[in-house]
């Protein structure tokens, strides 16, 4: 499978596995936090399967942090953000290594 197309499937995968994990939480503004949510982890999951890097075994660890890392700054909720970044980017690091071309 192409890597852009693998990419749109792992963030759309990703970013709807996130938006429904949010449903039942508390937010002020619910959908706003919902739609964030779902963009930042369809970024990991579209930029791991493009992006190449020079550690081809780290690059869904290393793009699932950076792009999470603000949202965790910005929410002062690191590890729910960040471990949830993590596990997505290396399963998505994991799944570009055996599918994507």
């Amino acid at each position: 499978m192409g890597r852009i197309t693998l990419g749109l499937l792992c963030g759309l995968g990703f970013g709807l596995l996130d938006a429904v994990l949010m449903l039942p939480m508390p937010f002020p503004n619910k959908q706003v936090a919902i739609t964030g949510a779902f963009l930042d982890r369809f970024a990991i999951g579209f930029l791991i399967c493009v992006v190449d890097l020079p550690w081809p075994g780290c690059v869904g660890l290393i793009v699932a942090l950076l792009i999470s890392l603000p949202s965790a700054v910005i929410t002062k909720t690191y590890a729910p953000i960040l471990g949830v970044g993590a596990v997505g980017g290396i399963l998505i690091g994991i799944i570009r290594a055996r599918f994507g071309h």
